[in-house]
């Protein structure tokens, strides 16, 4: 694959910075769409998008950052290349959520319906920002002997050159696409405002568990050597979603 997507003079056009765009803006235009069904302002949306850009490339880069630090060490300025990849996913699901609670309030916005517009759009937005970890080469996999295998040649690319690897950059697509799917078939049927967020929540960190199990780069240990950093972050907010989804099913409130 190839990070650098074309080259003017000293300027480079990186190609997972592209793909992260492209996944932002599909996400948000997905999200007005979603959002006049429930009386959410396109202006609003575009705001609170905004503000979860900010917070979730800081809180994803952070993570990162903290669980490589051993490879930024040495040259601490490599922090700021997110460029050059490097995002943990959860690490910005956390600081987005955050900052997403904190402008509903300012705004005045119902937090769980607010949350339902959100999910199926940024799982879809999330399938096209990870083809820019393919082309990257960040989030590799695991050597394996697989026809669908990839190999990565670009001297550029963050993976391990000329070893066929496990397409994990593919898996994580192709499930935040189902994902997607899944999101809007419970946007039809949801039985309280909240349901398509935590199904969210729950069924991506399923997903990413199980293909976190083909990665082979370091993810950081939660558990000792047992779980990656994203699996044992997954574990616990699937576990608070399900319990959530459980009580709020249980008292039968609709929002």
């Amino acid at each position: 694959m190839h990070p650098i997507l074309v080259s003017f003079g000293s300027v480079n056009l990186y190609t997972y910075g592209l793909f992260i765009a492209l996944g932002f803006l599909t996400a948000v235009w997905f999200t007005k769409k979603n959002g006049r069904f429930y009386g959410i302002g396109d202006q609003a949306v575009s705001d609170l998008f905004f503000t979860i850009l900010i917070a979730s490339l800081v809180g994803a880069r952070l993570l990162y950052v903290i669980v490589s630090w051993d490879s930024f060490r040495q040259n601490p300025i490599e922090i700021f290349q997110i460029w050059n990849g490097g995002l943990v996913f959860f690490g910005g699901f956390l600081a987005a959520t955050l900052a997403a609670v904190g402008f509903c309030k300012l705004r005045n916005l119902p937090a769980w319906l607010t949350a339902d517009v959100l999910a199926p759009g940024l799982a879809l937005g999330h399938g096209i920002g990870r083809l820019g970890c393919l082309f990257a080469g960040c989030c590799y996999g695991k050597a394996c002997t697989l026809p669908f295998a990839v190999t990565f040649t670009d001297p550029n690319s963050l993976a391990p050159q000329n070893v066929a690897l496990h397409p994990t950059q593919v898996y994580m697509v192709v499930s935040n696409i189902f994902l997607f799917f899944i999101l809007l078939a419970i946007q039809k049927r949801k039985r309280f405002d909240g349901m398509v967020f935590l199904s969210y929540v729950i069924v991506y960190s399923v997903f990413r568990a199980v293909i976190e199990m083909f990665r082979g780069d370091y993810r950081g240990d939660f558990f000792f050597s047992f779980l990656s950093m994203s699996q044992g972050i997954g574990l616990v907010a699937s576990a608070v979603a399900l319990g959530l989804m459980v009580y709020r099913l249980k008292t039968g409130k609709k929002s």
